[in-house]
């Protein structure tokens, strides 16, 4: 039997961990997981439900470390996870993402002599003003096997002197999960009754989601993107649950009111089912968030991504998703666009077939 620590942190982890953990299930006389919660999300909304809704076992270690700055979570996630690798001497360590507590167990692991393995690898934004893009980066030099999601991820991890031996294409654990998870969801009418949502879905709603510090800890940017979410609104009803972290710049900077709108509906964060619910029936979704981009894809729903860039190139070039950044002007016309046409074209990408999990434990049974 291999030990194997694998490493959630943050919400995004916990969707991308949830079928690595059942496809470990499937063939216990190979692997032992270890699972190991960082706390880097805190809040219950953002962590308690999810474990719950998407059948992840409770973490076998909680180092409970909680919200900081970048340098300080990191620093105190390694302090909390060193005695974690030297306690249980495991075979490698999985990480998933690109958050602060996959690049902070990845350090503790190579400065241990422990083997990396490295879930959604090679993503590049080329943006080194992202924080994720650091860890991302640093993450991948460090890893031992690199799992990518896309054929682009591959080039990239060669451009930077990845061996090719240790890069291995199977796919995205994010699209098993939305494909595990969409035939638990429940009618829109339902979700919407639930929580005290005050639309009419039958004419039709788009979906909000909005975290990035680029866009809500500026206060003029975080302004023009509610102000433009407002105006859009009038066309077309948005459902916002508003992330904590968003919903405290919102307080911070007095801007309260914009979220006073009629048809700009502010809600608190949704669990996960709901809103996978909500996305699946929706018209279109704004949002900076990544994984969403890859979930709209697959699901065929038009997505305005609230960003200049992303690491996830393969949802503009196959998939639904257009780039539209914080330009006012140039939001309101996309968004015009697709509620004057509907859908727009767009493929679902190779591989992504709900059976990346399985080869990644396939993989791994051999490797390890």
């Amino acid at each position: 039997m291999k030990k194997l620590c694998c490493i959630v942190g943050a919400r995004p982890n916990f969707m991308k961990i949830a079928p690595i953990m059942r496809a470990f299930g499937e063939d216990a006389n190979t692997i032992t997981p270890i699972l190991v919660h960082t706390g880097q999300h805190y809040d219950e909304s953002m962590n308690g439900t999810f474990f719950k809704q998407l059948d992840i076992p409770a973490p076998d270690i909680h180092l409970n470390v909680g919200s900081n700055s970048h340098a300080m979570q990191t620093a105190d996630i390694m302090k909390r996870f060193e005695p974690v690798i030297q306690s249980e001497n495991p075979d490698a360590i999985l990480v998933v993402g690109d958050v602060n507590s996959t690049i902070a167990c990845a350090l503790v692991a190579a400065k241990s002599n422990v083997r990396i393995i490295h879930v959604e690898a090679g993503l590049r934004s080329f943006d080194r003003k992202m924080p994720e893009e650091i860890n991302r980066i640093l993450t991948d030099q460090l890893s031992d096997l690199l799992f990518t999601t896309e054929r682009n991820a591959e080039i990239n991890l060669l451009n930077e002197n990845v061996s090719p031996e240790k890069i291995q294409f199977v796919g995205n654990v994010m699209i098993d999960n939305l494909f595990h998870n969409l035939k638990k969801t429940s009618e829109v009418n339902e979700i919407i009754a639930r929580n005290k949502i005050n639309i009419d879905p039958v004419k039709g709603y788009g979906l909000v989601t909005l975290h990035r510090p680029s866009n809500v800890d500026d206060s003029g940017v975080l302004r023009q993107l509610l102000e433009t979410l407002s105006e859009i609104s009038r066309r077309l009803p948005l459902i916002f649950p508003v992330h904590p972290r968003t919903a405290k710049k919102i307080e911070d900077y007095g801007l309260n009111s914009l979220l006073e709108s009629d048809n700009l509906i502010s809600t608190p964060p949704l669990p996960y089912l709901d809103l996978l619910g909500l996305m699946s029936k929706c018209k279109m979704v704004l949002t900076d968030s990544g994984g969403i981009q890859e979930e709209t894809t697959a699901l065929g729903i038009p997505c305005l991504t609230l960003r200049e860039n992303t690491e996830r190139p393969i949802t503009l070039t196959e998939g639904t998703n257009t780039l539209v950044g914080t330009d006012r002007n140039k939001i309101l016309e996309v968004s015009d666009e697709i509620l004057l046409n509907g859908k727009c074209a767009g493929r679902v990408p190779e591989l992504w077939d709900g059976h990346a999990a399985i080869r990644i434990a396939s993989k791994l049974k051999n490797w390890l």
